[in-house]
């Protein structure tokens, strides 16, 4: 009877350590309570690491050794796979190339309103020589200082913004400043009335008026909370479909790590046809939230994407800002026009 329970215990440990490690092949990834626990990859390989610690000590005591022996068989399995994902996707690079005449630099960051200044934000895109900034939870009164502010700094931007209501509350608003060298651009009607846009918080999905520049999407998706799960699967496959087409650049909050976007990508996409900047460019394991846990500890919920027409080249998520105020770190990516 004991070793048939035994045998039962290493057969659920094994399918528990399945699903947290390939929740997508289970198609789970997108499934409370699965959603939120494969948000920290990193978290998940060290309390797989800590069972195989337990496993080895317990396989010391005579009539556990078997058991013991196989569960940390299962726990070493999924420390090794786990691990070798998040060297994968990159633990984090600290340096962007030179800009060239066809490159850009894209910055995101999830000020959570009030909580980082005006001040902090412009200082920040300035520094790394932002040409878009997608500022989920941003007012437009906050946004239009930033433009301010960077255009007192010597880079001018333009501020475009959308919003849910007019209570003035910074989470039903999102901000995009784009740089007047990339032409003017225009929030689409549909994003701006909310006919065609994210479930619960709002994005922006601006279109050049020149026709020349990239279409631009500042991401908002609500968060996976139990209650919003049907929204946040809205949102997620909403934001793929603004993936679509051709030259399109998405940049914002998801509250979701590439695990989430799994079955979403089209043409070798990550979410729709963009692929994921960060992730190609040596930062994909480095959390972007929450700030008061160590990056490589967080869920990378932030996240710059664009189709085939970009080229990603270099990624740096700003560890340095964690005390900025806000509770998400920026991301800054540079892409290069392809062809």
């Amino acid at each position: 009877m004991l070793r048939l329970l035994g045998i039962l215990l290493t057969v659920l440990c094994a399918i528990g350590a399945a699903i947290l490690t390939w929740p997508d092949f289970f198609r789970l990834e997108r499934t409370f309570p699965i959603a939120q626990i494969v948000s920290f990859r990193t978290l998940i390989a060290v309390g797989f690491a800590v069972l195989l610690l337990v496993a080895l000590l317990l396989s010391t005591i005579r009539p556990f050794r078997r058991l013991a022996l196989a569960l940390a068989v299962v726990a070493l399995a999924a420390v090794v796979v786990n691990a070798s994902v998040v060297v994968t996707r990159g633990t984090g690079t600290q340096t962007l190339p030179e800009k060239s005449e066809n490159s850009i630099r894209v910055m995101t960051w999830n000020t959570a309103g009030d909580a980082t200044s005006a001040q902090t934000i412009a200082q920040t895109a300035v520094a790394m020589g932002a040409d878009i900034v997608s500022l989920p939870e941003t007012t437009i009164e906050t946004g239009g200082q930033v433009a301010v502010a960077m255009r007192e700094l010597g880079q001018p931007m333009w501020a475009y913004h959308t919003e849910y209501g007019s209570n003035g509350w910074a989470a039903d608003s999102t901000t995009l400043l784009i740089s007047p060298d990339l032409g003017t651009y225009a929030v689409i009607e549909s994003s701006q009335d909310g006919s065609s846009n994210t479930s619960t918080v709002p994005s922006a999905v601006a279109m050049p008026v020149d026709g020349t520049g990239p279409t631009v999407v500042a991401a908002h998706a609500v968060a996976p909370r139990e209650d919003f799960m049907s929204d946040w699967r809205h949102d997620l496959q909403w934001l793929a479909d603004q993936c679509a087409g051709e030259n399109v650049i998405m940049a914002g909050d998801f509250n979701a790590t590439i695990d989430h976007m799994a079955r979403l990508g089209t043409d070798g996409g990550t979410l729709g046809r963009c692929q994921d900047a960060a992730a190609l460019t040596g930062n994909g394991s480095v959390g972007t939230w929450p700030t008061d846990l160590p990056a490589l500890a967080g869920a990378e919920i932030d996240h710059v994407l664009a189709t085939p027409d970009w080229t990603p080249t270099g990624s740096v998520v700003l560890t340095s800002l964690g005390d900025a105020g806000g509770d998400h770190r920026p991301l800054v990516v540079q892409l290069e026009r392809t062809g």
